[in-house]
Parts: structure tokens; C-alpha cells; sequence
């Protein structure tokens, strides 16, 4: 049966949801301000503004649910606090309007306790910064008439997964041979999602009402070592491993007295110095979903990065 939905933003996660959704065989309203996004007969790419209540109603129409994939136009707290309340609050109303669920992609970042392993009835009230403002959109989403999926996943990789420390600091880098540094340590376990995995949970949840009003944890493997997922991608790649260095946070405290970019990074340092682990096997049973086995992410990740070279050259 085919369904029509909504995907807000055509970064990795809402091109992934997209993809899905019309391999599926749904029909798809992408919307974003350039009216970019993947290519395909089920997907319809429309210019639209996630903050204009207007064209959200006329987007939503119709639609059996709202996966809300936008992030902040930059990666700072002042960005965040001015944007992400107002845009989620726009897309909540519409949803309700229109009798849709809303699927949100969500971050650790809320977790009150990170030192242990964070699992879906984890506390969720950290304050300050980022992770404050990540608590306060979760708490406006329970407390809003809408229904609303809030799936966790760890740091991202995979296709189309650029901006982030499994992205375009660490694949390319290693495709080419070439050393590298990452910041914290590198022999830390920490919680990696592979996109696609975080797709399928959000659209299994948005299929499932008795899963809605809730917080879920997208199917993400053992905890790695920045080091051992390094070494996953080379291995993929049939390259020789790469030793990495890292960064220490000292360095980027300091560096971040005069750089922004590395105050907002020193801020989430806490997650790269010491393990940095989630659970989701409840949420895996709730869905009916594993994580893709490490060698088969990796391998199709460096096949992207290569296809996406080779379109370079």
C-alpha cells in the first residue's frame, strides 16, 4: 500500500529516510529551501521553508507522518538556541493540524549521565550549552498535542555522512593512506550509528502508533574505539591499517579561547576522552530491527566516499 510522507531537510538522514521511504514504495515530499535532495520517481523535491506554518500545511496535507531532519545552520549553541525550538514548534503544529506523527533523528546529547551506559530510561536533563537546548526540544515534544518519535543514535557514519567525526575527517583521510589525528583519545569505546540503520528504525517507529510518544534508541553495534572504526574502514578498503594520534582536550580547550569552532567542539570533549556508550537492544526488539554488521557499514561507506571521489576527479 502506498503511503505518502514528509521528510523536513536532505542531509544524510532525511536523503537516507527519503531513499527508504520510495524503495519502499511510498511516496515522498523532501523539502528543503534549495529544493535539493536525491533523485527519484517517488521522491518529490519541493522548495519549501520548514519555518513557514503556510507551505508546511500545504506540505503535510495528506501525510501519514513528518520525519523532521533539519539541523542548525551551524554547529553552536547560539544557532541552535535561535533556530531549532522555533522550526521544530512550526513543524509540531502542522503535524497536529494535519494528523501526522512527527519522527525526529536525536543525539546523545541530552543524557544526564554519560559515564554509564545510556540506555532509553537513562536521565535526560542535562543543562547548559548544546545538550541543554537538546533537553528542552525533547521536553517540548512531550509536552506538545502532537505525537511525536524521538530515535537516538551515536555519532553518524556512512553514505552521504560528511560533517562528522566518522565523516569527512576521518574516510578520505584514511582512503588516501595518509595519517591523522582525532581529538580525545582514539582508544576510547564510543557509540557509533550507522545512518541508514537510524533511516529504518525512524520509519518502522513512524508504522507502529504504540511505539509513538516515546524515545527509542536506533540499532547501533558494539561501542568502537575511534581507532577501531579507523581500522574497519581501512580493512573495507583493502588498505593497510593507520595508527591514529589524537588531539588531546587540553590542546583544544586552548585552541578554543580564540576559535569558535573549537569552543563548541571543546564543549562535547567529555564524549571522546572517557567511554562513551548507548544500549539499544530494548529498542531493537520494540522495532524489530538489528545494526548492519561493522565489516558490511564500512564496506558500503567507503564505497560511497569512492564513487563520491571518482565523481571529483
Amino acid at each position: 500500500m502506498t503511503t505518502t510522507f514528509a521528510v523536513t531537510g536532505a542531509g544524510p538522514v532525511g536523503s537516507t529516510v527519503a531513499l527508504q521511504l520510495a524503495g519502499q514504495g511510498h511516496r515522498v515530499r523532501l523539502l528543503t529551501r534549495s529544493g535539493s535532495g536525491p533523485e527519484h520517481p517517488l521522491i518529490e523535491r519541493r522548495t519549501a521553508d520548514a519555518s513557514d506554518p503556510a507551505q508546511l500545511a500545504e506540505a503535510f496535507d495528506g501525510v501519514a507522518a513528518v520525519f523532521h531532519c533539519i539541523h542548525g545552520s551551524a554547529y553552536a549553541v547560539k544557532a541552535w538556541e535561535a533556530e531549532l525550538p522555533r522550526a521544530e514548534r512550526t513543524v509540531l503544529d502542522a503535524a497536529a493540524e494535519a494528523g501526522a506523527v512527527v519522527v525526529f533523528p536525536e543525539s546523545l546529547y541530552s543524557y544526564s549521565e554519560p559515564g554509564s551506559v545510556m540506555r532509553e530510561d537513562s536521565p535526560r536533563a542535562a543543562v547548559g550549552g548544546k545538550r541543554g537546548v537538546r533537553t528542552a526540544l525533547l521536553a517540548a515534544r512531550k509536552a506538545h498535542r502532537a505525537d511525536t518519535v524521538s530515535v537516538v543514535a551515536g555519532d553518524f557514519f556512512g553514505p552521504r555522512v560528511r560533517t562528522s567525526h566518522a565523516g569527512e575527517r576521518m574516510v578520505p583521510v584514511l582512503l588516501k593512506g595518509k595519517s591523522m589525528q582525532v581529538i580525545g583519545r582514539a582508544d576510547q569505546p564510543h557509540s557509533f550509528t550507522y545512518v541508514p540503520d537510524l533511516a529504518a528504525a525512524m520509519i518502522r517507529a513512524a508504522q507502529r502508533p504504540e511505539l509513538w510518544n516515546s524515545v527509542l534508541h536506533a540499532p547501533t553495534g558494539p561501542a568502537l574505539s575511534q581507532q577501531e572504526l579507523a581500522t574497519a574502514f581501512t580493512t573495507a578498503a583493502g588498505l593497510p591499517a593507520v595508527k591514529l594520534g589524537a588531539v588531546p582536550g587540553w590542546l583544544v580547550k586552548a585552541i578554543g579561547v580564540v576559535s569558535t569552532d573549537m569552543r563548541e567542539l571543546a564543549e562535547m570533549l567529555y564524549q571522546f576522552e572517557r567511554p562513551f556508550v548507548m544500549e539499544s537492544s530494548a529498542s531493537q526488539a520494540k522495532l524489530g530491527l538489528e545494526p548492519t554488521p561493522l565489516a558490511a557499514a564500512a564496506a558500503e561507506t567507503v564505497a560511497w566516499w569512492r564513487t563520491e571521489a571518482d565523481a571529483r576527479s
